[in-house]
This record gives C-alpha cells, structure tokens and sequence, in this order.
C-alpha cells in the first residue's frame, strides 16, 4: 500500500507565500508523475502543477510565474512553492502520484494515489 502525506497548507494574507510538501511512502518501485490539484468550494478539482521524474514540468495558466513545482526523487517528495498568493487560490490542495508497486509473484502494478488535502487559505 502507498501513502501520500502533505503538509505546509495554512492561512495567508494576499501577496504572501506558503510551501505545501507531499511525501509519498509504501512499497514504491517508481513514480512518474507527481502533482498537486486543488478544489475550491462549488467548483471542480483542477490541476495545479506537475512534475516528472526527469523533471518535466506542466502548470495551470493562473498560477504560471507564482508557483514552482518540484520533487526530490530519492525522498519520494514533491513539493508547491507558492508566492504572490491570492485569494481566488483559497482551496483544499490535494497531491496526486502515479505509483508503480510490485507484488512478489503478481509483477508490476500502476496505480492512481491521492493524499487527504490540505486546506490553503488566503485573506486579509
């Protein structure tokens, strides 16, 4: 089983910065892709940032030149530098993996991995 744990949301005003990090943990043989969506209240989860092993990045037009993603390959670790933060960023910030696992005697196995969400709050 795999387990993805986040840390770093809070409140913070307008113009300011917060870093979320996810580690993931469990039986890993790799991860391609590591990214972080968020879900604000009324609306769809959407995609933030992602990252690739090789370090191929994709990222929301909105958040283009405020936030950075990026990932530490040996610790299983992504990690959102957001600054400039706005309130319209205000939302449960949910990383997100591609886990490949083996299974001794089953071979390898993809699966999608969510964690349990962070709440980001910015407001004066």
């Amino acid at each position: 089983q795999v387990q993805l744990v986040e840390s770093g949301g809070g409140l913070v005003q307008p113009g300011g910065s917060l870093r979320l990090s996810c580690a993931a943990s469990g039986s890993i043989f790799s991860i391609y892709v590591m990214g972080w969506y968020r879900q604000a209240p009324g609306k769809q989860r959407e995609l933030v940032a992602a990252i690739t092993s090789g370090g191929s990045t994709n990222s929301a037009d909105s958040v283009k030149g405020r936030f950075t993603i990026s990932r530490d390959n040996a610790k299983n670790t992504v990690y959102l530098q957001m600054n400039s933060l706005k309130p319209e960023d205000t939302a449960v910030y949910y990383c997100n993996a591609g886990v490949t696992t083996v299974v001794p005697g089953t071979g390898p196995r993809w699966d999608d991995y969510w964690g349990q969400g962070t709440q980001v709050t910015v407001s004066s």
